[in-house]
């Protein structure tokens, strides 16, 4: 009868104490902790995932407060307009051009300064607090007095391209349709360096330094060390930190839409900026969720697409 028993529990796979124990195990690592996370899983709900749902609705809805009589569901008619909207493939053009250029020359002056600041040298501390310094500067200040140093008749940016001879002559490059995008790019530039500076600063701290040493021995170069050695270790912090960056450059409205408004000629125009423009200026509510759910699409695929080619690359 004892043999027969065991082999019961061993068909049934349970702990010695039969369907309660079974029960009281899995109450307390299945359903309990969830208990405990309820109220910050109902906050979450309430502030991400109801706006969302929301703000999806309205792309279906004609929302035009200029007339509030043509309110109503409206099906995928605004998606329909969406595809025949030159400004819209205007800003979308814009937003690719704006994320990459910002993110391409953050990224390298970021890796640049982590690494100068990964090594001993006089005046470190006072170096260190200088380059985070524009990281905690407001944007609008930030987009202010970026507007001023490309001013011709108060910034000295032109007359400086013009003594480099960049430019025929000071004049307004923010009314530019060819150059002005180039001003809140450097902008952004400046601005966002601190953040791949210190995330990558603190990624490199933790590479033992054994390794380095073990690579000098063996008489690696100093650029067979960082492909070899730091680039591998950074590879996962690269891939997050540029994955996280470009989603907040593509929705980063702050510095165009004060430095330029989005013009001349809708040159600066990009997809976050048209949001805003569409939703506070023409108070259609309704096409302006339509643009923010495309740039909520192709902002997914892209973080999607990163972190395929991150697990493909954790796995060589």
């Amino acid at each position: 009868m004892a043999g027969e028993a065991v082999i019961a529990r061993a068909q049934k796979n349970v702990v010695p104490g039969g369907t309660g124990a079974r029960r009281s195990l899995y109450w307390q690592y299945m359903v309990e902790p969830f208990l405990y996370l309820s109220p910050m899983i109902l906050l979450i709900c309430s502030v991400m995932l109801i706006p969302l749902i929301v703000g999806i609705s309205y792309s279906f809805q004609s929302i035009e407060l200029l007339n509030p009589f043509a309110t109503g569901w409206v099906g995928f008619d605004n998606y329909q307009k969406l595809w025949t909207d030159r400004k819209f493939w205007i800003a979308m053009e814009n937003t690719f051009f704006w994320t990459f250029w910002s993110i391409c020359f953050q990224f390298f002056l970021g890796l640049g300064l982590a690494m100068l600041l990964n090594t001993q040298f006089f005046g470190k501390k006072l170096f260190q607090a200088l380059v985070f310094l524009p990281w905690a500067v407001p944007t609008f200040l930030s987009a202010l007095t970026w507007a001023w140093l490309f001013n011709p008749v108060i910034g000295p940016i032109p007359h400086w391209l013009a003594a480099l001879g960049l430019l025929s002559e000071p004049y307004n490059i923010l009314g530019d349709p060819d150059l002005a995008i180039w001003g809140p790019i450097t902008a952004n530039i400046w601005f966002g360096v601190p953040f791949f500076a210190i995330t990558l600063l603190a990624a490199l701290q933790s590479i033992p330094g054994e390794l380095y040493e073990a690579a000098e021995i063996d008489g690696a170069s100093p650029w067979q060390s960082f492909t070899k050695i730091t680039l591998p270790f950074l590879a996962p912090m690269i891939a997050i930190t540029v994955m996280l960056r470009t989603i907040w450059i593509a929705n980063f409205a702050d510095l165009i839409f004060v430095m330029t408004g989005g013009g001349p000629a809708n040159s600066t125009q990009i997809l976050s900026t048209y949001i805003f423009t569409t939703a506070f200026r023409k108070l259609d509510f309704g096409y302006a969720s339509t643009v923010a759910v495309a740039l909520l699409i192709i902002l997914l695929a892209y973080a999607v697409i990163l972190l395929w080619i991150r697990k493909r690359l954790v796995k060589i």
